[in-house]
């Protein structure tokens, strides 16, 4: 069995083969999200709390949160769940597709976990070197957590910028609100008014020419009668 073990304090993760069968028969039967102690592993994770994040067997199978077995079933999945990519398949769709349950098998090739808690041991090329995020957060609320920023202050000056070919590129911030998009907003909302209130003076002055148009139907029809009327009592 292979453990994909990733730290997420350095962004560094790394497999390593475990051969140990007594170590791999402790962690049977345990579940995705289960949080266990690295001695059970060996001596050189003591002092370690994982928790489990997935897997998959040997043939590729996934394993999915939620269904407690630890065998291979067939749902129904629909596209972008896990075991179904999400290229795949048209929209609104629902396959039918091969899944391994969230327990731990005997079975299973690769199981992915992180730590939770590190030891008094380093782990060679995890927790003894630090790979920092190459690209910094695009969205303006991820910046203002990031760096602990209030309301008033300007995120665009926090911004993480790169080097690239000689000059630095930044990515654009999403979700910023400006002066200038306040302007816009206001701008759509007086507009989206205006339009309505034009529909509303010409939906007034349609039905005014209807009532006039019919009015002035019923004076004709009125007039014609009398006409009618009077020609008839000439030749009586």
């Amino acid at each position: 069995m292979k453990l994909n073990i990733a730290y997420p304090e350095t962004g560094a993760q790394k497999t390593f083969e475990l051969d140990d069968e007594k170590a791999i028969a402790r962690i049977v039967d345990k579940r995705i999200s289960q949080d266990f102690d690295g001695g059970l592993l060996g001596d050189n994770y003591s002092g370690y709390i994982f928790r489990i994040t997935g897997g998959c067997d040997k043939q590729g199978f996934p394993m999915k949160q939620g269904i407690l077995v630890n065998s291979r079933v067939k749902l129904l999945l629909t596209r972008g769940e896990v075991g179904y990519q999400a290229w795949r398949g048209r929209g609104g769709e629902r396959n039918r597709k091969s899944v391994r349950g969230c327990i731990v098998g005997s079975d299973i090739s690769v199981l992915s976990m992180i730590i939770v808690k590190k030891g008094t041991q380093e782990i060679e090329g995890v927790t003894d070197i630090s790979r920092p995020r190459r690209l910094g957060p695009k969205r303006a609320s991820n910046i203002r957590k990031l760096f602990d920023l209030d309301k008033d202050d300007d995120v665009r000056k926090f911004v993480i910028r790169r080097e690239e070919k000689g000059h630095s590129k930044a990515p654009k911030i999403q979700r910023l609100v400006t002066p200038v998009s306040r302007q816009r907003r206001r701008q759509k909302r007086a507009a989206l008014k205006a339009r309505f209130e034009g529909a509303k003076d010409q939906r007034d002055a349609y039905y005014a020419t209807i009532t006039s148009r019919r009015q002035t139907a019923k004076l004709r029809a009125k007039a014609k009668a009398v006409r009618q009327a009077v020609a008839a009592s000439k030749k009586n």
